[in-house]
């Protein structure tokens, strides 16, 4: 490795790390291995690795191989080479903002790319080449926004040697992974709207698809743009625009579903035999009260959605808050599973949500297999519906004297990706089972619009928990116990060592037994802030994960 290290600091800046073939997307349909080429490591959205060489007897070894500190924004550029001069990072910028606003940054929450030797990632208005070996800075790309939420940023697409990134004042960039300079940036989104964006997109052969986010009165939408020009592709619309679209007889009016949310925040999983991309919408807006929506589902709000990554048109749907009051936003990562169901294969998608629900569709049809109530209070709910989702208890909605409520509107789980095994046939998730009073604190639905015109007030928890479901049943195989501030820290990682990785909440990156969680192996290094991920390198497994502005790889000592 040393040997390696010494004559990458030799070699010219066109000979550096990111100089191999990127990533194509047909690569994107093998196992999970040696890279990771897109946000969830390939496209079923599983995040579990085919990697052996760290496991159950063996992970007790694991040591730090090195840690990384990254400046985001443009104030690292004195020690920056600008056009290849000098040996520091290349710093590149881009964006349309005036410099008025200060640079983004806040916390890795990002999935981050290993592809050639080379670690990809972002924080909000900001992208970096890192060399997986050692951590060392290649190249850095700095946007100038013109503003939004800078919230987060979960990540990179990449195609060939393209790189794709959302900014939060909504556009879509991509960069060239060799250099980063950026090639062209398109805007996906009206700021003046208040959208903003933080989802990484998802190569689908030559669709790059992105969504946006906000508790707004406006509609949700995913788009695709084309990899070599980012013209765009198609539009599709999650809830209904115009007279005569499905899902509208859901709403009060036409009015109340263009102003009705549904935003896509989070990316999706893709089935490339089917050609569908199949993600999660956010909660319908105003989000606590009747208010405009009326009495109906509110569709395609807290849904499950199929699409054609082709034509951009609905296969099918799933709602799994049917007419939500509690701001359970559905856009949680959905996982594809193969698997025996009733004795027979089947082709499924597998999803546990923020409302303490957990689910397996068929995602050929989008019919309901099973749904059960993973989080141990949650409350909202009386029953199921004809088609498999849970019945709302308006007893549970807010009101002005209060209503006692699990779980809260952070959900049992929130952005955090789960993880799935098929060595185990379980899927992790972690479970945050705490209670919150909701007060309506205004009536008038036309002061209560977005996320307004309530109060939410904690009262306590019944315990938060690394969880292990049986997709078949729906029910808790094992639950491991968290102490401190929640757990499942930016969310999970499952290896074919029969390895499960994830924060405690208490500032340690922890191994656990796939099997039974039982913890084998701990570093205390921070709050950890992005789900683990694995690749192998030079013959050697490591393990990445980030806490805030820091990325942390260990390898076998």
């Amino acid at each position: 490795m040393m040997i390696r290290k010494l004559l990458l600091l030799l070699l010219s800046p066109a000979l550096l790390p990111g100089q191999g073939k990127g990533v194509d997307p047909a690569e994107l349909l093998k196992p999970l291995k040696e890279s990771w080429l897109t946000y969830n490591g390939d496209y079923s959205g599983k995040r579990y690795s085919a990697l052996t060489q760290l496991n159950t007897s063996n992970v007790k070894h694991l040591s730090l191989a090195w840690m990384s500190r990254l400046t985001p924004g443009a104030g690292n550029a004195a020690a920056a080479r600008r056009g290849g001069a000098g040996r520091g990072p290349i710093l590149t910028t881009g964006g349309e903002g005036t410099g008025e606003f200060a640079a983004g940054g806040g916390s890795i929450k990002a999935s981050v790319l290993q592809v050639d030797g080379t670690l990809y990632f972002t924080m909000p208005d900001n992208a970096w080449a890192v060399d997986a070996l050692d951590g060392r800075e290649l190249w850095h790309y700095y946007w100038r926004t013109k503003g939004g939420t800078h919230i987060g940023n979960r990540g990179l697409g990449m195609w060939k040697n393209y790189l794709f990134m959302e900014t939060p004042d909504n556009y879509l960039v991509s960069l060239d992974a060799k250099t980063g300079k950026e090639r062209w940036h398109k805007p996906i989104a009206d700021l003046s709207q208040g959208y903003f964006s933080t989802p990484a997109p998802i190569v689908a052969g030559n669709h790059v698809i992105v969504g946006t986010g906000n508790d707004i009165d406006a509609p949700g939408f995913l788009q695709s743009f084309d990899p070599e020009t980012g013209e765009l592709q198609w539009k599709f619309f999650t809830v209904p625009m115009k007279l005569g679209d499905p899902g509208l007889d859901t709403w009060a009016s036409l009015d109340a579903a263009r102003h009705g949310g549904g935003q896509t925040w989070i990316p999706g999983a893709y089935d490339p035999e089917t050609k569908l991309y199949i993600f999660g919408t956010g909660n319908p807006t105003p989000a606590y009260t009747t208010g405009t929506r009326g009495e109906g589902d509110n569709l395609f709000t807290c849904a499950l959605v199929a699409v054609n990554v082709e034509t951009g048109k609905m296969a099918w749907y799933f709602q799994t808050s049917p007419h939500d009051m509690h701001d359970y936003d559905s856009a949680q990562t959905p996982i594809l599973v193969d698997g025996l169901f009733n004795g027979r294969m089947r082709k499924m998608v597998l999803t546990a949500a923020r409302n303490g629900y957990f689910f397996t569709l068929d995602r050929v049809t989008g019919e309901g297999l099973v749904t059960s109530k993973y989080g141990m209070m949650t409350n909202w709910a009386n029953g199921l519906n004809k088609f498999g989702g849970p019945k709302r208890d308006p007893g549970k909605d807010p009101t002005v004297p209060g209503s006692l409520v699990s779980p809260t509107s952070d959900g049992t789980v929130n952005w955090e990706p789960p993880a799935y095994s098929p060595d185990t046939g379980l899927f992790y998730v972690p479970e945050s089972n705490a209670h919150s009073m909701f007060y309506l604190t205004d009536v008038d639905p036309r002061g209560s619009m977005g996320l307004g015109g309530k109060e939410e007030v904690g009262v306590g928890s019944t315990g938060n928990f690394l969880s292990a479901i049986d997709y078949r049943t729906g029910k808790v195989v094992w639950r491991h116990q968290y102490y401190g501030d929640g757990g499942g820290g930016g969310g999970l990682l499952a290896t074919a060592g029969r390895l499960l990785f994830a924060g405690d909440g208490a500032g340690n990156i922890v191994a656990h037994d796939a099997t039974n969680g039982k913890p084998l192996w701990n570093s205390r290094i921070g709050r950890i802030t992005n789900a683990p991920q694995t690749y192998l390198l030079d013959g050697h497994q490591y393990l990445l994960v980030a806490t805030g502005d820091m990325l942390w790889s260990f390898v076998l000592n």
